[in-house]
């Protein structure tokens, strides 16, 4: 499809149209209940495919959690602690809402 300059053309705007709108929700979900900074960033994700404005702002995104984690002092260990936590709490939770 992307052989010709047409296909690269429908190509890059269906990336744009996909890339845009699920940025938009994860934008949309960081007001309303959801794991809006996940789908925010898959949809960068996705416009870094084809983007170069994207890639630079997944790149800076990177980055600022890098230095983000690296000034919580945590050791390595105890980040994965926490997510792990975070990730049997969901577990649980999800359960628990659909046991019933």
């Amino acid at each position: 499809m992307k052989k010709t300059s047409a296909g690269e053309l429908i190509w890059r705007t269906f990336i744009g149209v996909m890339g845009g709108g699920i940025t938009i929700f994860g934008g949309f979900l960081l007001i309303a209940p959801g794991p809006g900074v996940l789908v925010l960033l898959a949809g960068l994700g996705i416009l870094a495919t084809e983007f170069a404005w994207a890639a630079r702002a997944m790149l800076k995104t990177k980055n600022l959690a890098k230095s983000a984690a690296e000034k919580s002092g945590l050791p390595l260990w105890g980040k994965y602690l926490i997510i792990a936590g975070g990730l049997l709490i969901s577990i649980v939770a999800v359960l628990i809402y659909y046991s019933k």
